[in-house]
């Protein structure tokens, strides 16, 4: 029973499906943005992928249990004046320098966006599960479709197109 509520959640919370479909675009907007980074600065394909997976997963676990984090920040930084500075600062600095990158806030923007309304549609249908669980999940839907969207061929790749085309 348990199983046959869990496959038809998505058509009970829809958003969760949007979400999957965010990260499928978002994972073939990746692979679109590798190639051309690769070909103008050169940059390696697994630290590439390894940032936006990062990246990724970070947004999932923020937007899944923001109340958890505040608090153990909270809590860090009452111990000590100097650790609040510290914290502070590291904040500031890390927000400023990804703020510089604005094409890569905009993905952020519209991932937090989805986790925040999947998180919305399964409070709305009473599935609530422990943070933990449902970060876990949300994780995997992401990058499930992140793995979908970097599997889809590219539209704009000649020699691609030229193969398909014969």
């Amino acid at each position: 029973m348990a199983l046959l509520r869990f496959l038809v959640l998505p058509f009970r919370a829809p958003l969760v499906l949007v979400l999957f479909v965010v990260a499928v675009l978002l994972g073939h907007h990746w692979t679109i943005f590798q190639q051309e980074l690769m070909q103008s600065r050169g940059i390696d394909p697994q630290i590439f992928w390894t940032v936006e997976v990062v990246q990724a997963l970070l947004v999932v676990v923020i937007c899944t249990m923001p109340d958890l984090l505040l608090r153990q920040i909270s809590m860090l930084m009452a111990s000590s004046r100097v650790i609040s500075l510290v914290v502070t600062l590291l904040l500031v600095i890390t927000g400023g320098l990804y703020v510089l990158q604005l094409s890569l806030l905009s993905d952020v923007l519209i991932l937090s966006s989805a986790v925040l309304l999947a998180r919305l549609d399964l409070t709305r249908i009473k599935v609530v599960p422990p943070p933990m669980v449902a970060a876990s999940w949300l994780a995997l839907i992401v990058l499930g479709g992140i793995w979908l969207g970097h599997a889809l061929p590219n539209p704009f790749d000649a020699a691609a197109l030229g193969r398909r085309l014969t």
